[in-house]
């Protein structure tokens, strides 16, 4: 379960943990200050759950107007939809609207490799240069290739997880 935490931005007021938008929503509509003001204001702080989450939680950017879409990412995304997400906004800078939002709205080849010459060797295995004689094979610079596809490939770690991705 993913846990948050509100932290009234008042600083005479108490925050608390939640882990549901109804659950957000009822305690906040209770929170006062220690004037008996109501507390309008939260920053919303990823404290517990799965790594991947916590990945989200920073790509989406979580404050109080979007984290019901948030939940409902972290409860219904697969982790592939969280990784083209999180690399989408978090690192090549698309925009979203927290509303609408889907794994899918996003135009992002994520290969699970640990290093270029890795992806080149796979490309070459997959047939992508076409097909290598046999006796050529051993030829192949596999390093060169690696280099080539650093122009359009960006290496990331995402929750642990070395990836490489290209954007389209």
């Amino acid at each position: 379960m993913t846990q948050l935490y509100a932290q009234p931005y008042d600083i005479s007021a108490n925050g608390f943990y939640f882990e549901s938008l109804e659950a957000f929503q009822s305690n906040a509509a209770i929170a006062r200050n220690d004037y008996g003001d109501p507390v309008e204001e939260f920053e919303i702080q990823f404290i517990d759950g799965e790594n991947i989450d916590c990945y989200l939680a920073k790509a989406w950017g979580i404050n109080q107007a979007n984290i019901g879409p948030y939940f409902d990412a972290v409860e219904n995304w697969e982790d592939h939809g969280k990784q083209v997400f999180i690399i989408a906004v978090g690192e090549v800078g698309y925009s979203f609207d927290p509303a609408t939002v889907s794994a899918d709205d996003f135009d992002i080849d994520i290969y699970h490799v640990e290093t270029m010459k890795e992806l080149a060797e796979q490309f070459v295995d997959e047939g992508l240069f076409g097909d290598i004689p046999e006796h050529l094979s051993n030829y192949i610079d596999m390093d060169a290739i690696a280099r080539d596809l650093a122009v359009d490939y960006t290496e990331t770690q995402i929750a642990g997880e070395r990836l490489i991705y290209r954007a389209g």
